[in-house]
């Protein structure tokens, strides 16, 4: 039997999502929570990656079970036997070709700033206290819809096929002195979100002008765009399949 899980983590403590040498993943840990609880050995394929520091607010992956699973009871344990930074919200049952990465729909993104000096805001939110152009950086939101091909934006030596990404939504949002930036696509590249919002930092700063968004872009050189702003103001926040991969189930 395959099943989804769907998890939220804070990253702090974790070297990304996927497996590594010398590192501690999220990966690993539920991998070996649930080979520990099922008494079998456990892989499970998350529905993307995520780069060290990174939290989530909703990350789904899936695995198979040799068993059928009392999935409630199972996931009070799981719970139970994870870390405080790793959260399970659901184990959904799927058929057996339903995969967390391939069958993905969109993901959406929030990268948060906040403008004054908060202790409890460490790990969570990236400190950056210049007056940012709100308005101007919502512009260049608007033209990254007009684009497909995002190599500008991706991490150099990437093992990737495309650049082509497909982005639904671009925006900011400013609550008195935190922003929020909602990036949505079909797919991200890797360090395409941090490297967006570093480059849209630099034309709120007006140390890009709008116009020279366009060339970046189109110059398909990460050296023309931006500075990779830090990890740890970074969410996955929403993974969206088609209705009907769950079943018995409906996905809201």
């Amino acid at each position: 039997m395959r099943y989804f899980i769907e998890l939220k983590f804070d990253g702090t403590n974790y070297h990304g999502w996927q497996n590594q040498p010398d590192a501690v993943s999220v990966q690993e840990v539920l991998e070996d929570a649930l080979g520990k609880l099922l008494s079998e050995s456990i892989s499970i394929t998350g529905a993307g990656r995520t780069d060290a520091g990174v939290h989530s607010l909703q990350m789904f992956a899936h695995f198979e079970s040799k068993d059928l699973l009392d999935k409630e009871n199972l996931l009070y344990r799981l719970n139970s036997f994870l870390p405080y930074d790793i959260a399970i919200n659901s184990i959904r049952t799927v058929g057996d070709d339903a995969h967390a990465r391939f069958d993905a729909a969109s993901r959406s993104y929030i990268y948060k700033i906040h403008q004054k000096k908060n202790p409890f805001l460490k790990n969570r939110s990236y400190y950056l206290h210049q007056d940012l152009d709100v308005e101007t950086m919502n512009k260049a939101g608007d033209i990254l819809l007009q684009y497909k091909d995002f190599e500008c934006f991706s991490k150099t030596n990437t093992d990737v096929k495309t650049f082509i990404c497909d982005i639904s939504k671009a925006h900011w949002t400013k609550k008195d002195e935190s922003l929020e930036f909602v990036i949505t696509a079909d797919r991200f590249l890797r360090n395409m979100v941090r490297a967006i919002v570093g480059t849209m930092i630099d034309i709120g700063l007006h140390k890009i002008q709008l116009d020279d968004l366009h060339c970046i872009i189109e110059s398909k050189n990460r050296s023309k765009a931006g500075y990779s702003v830090p990890a740890h103001g970074l969410y996955l926040s929403e993974v969206v399949y088609p209705e009907g991969i769950f079943i018995n189930e409906k996905h809201s």
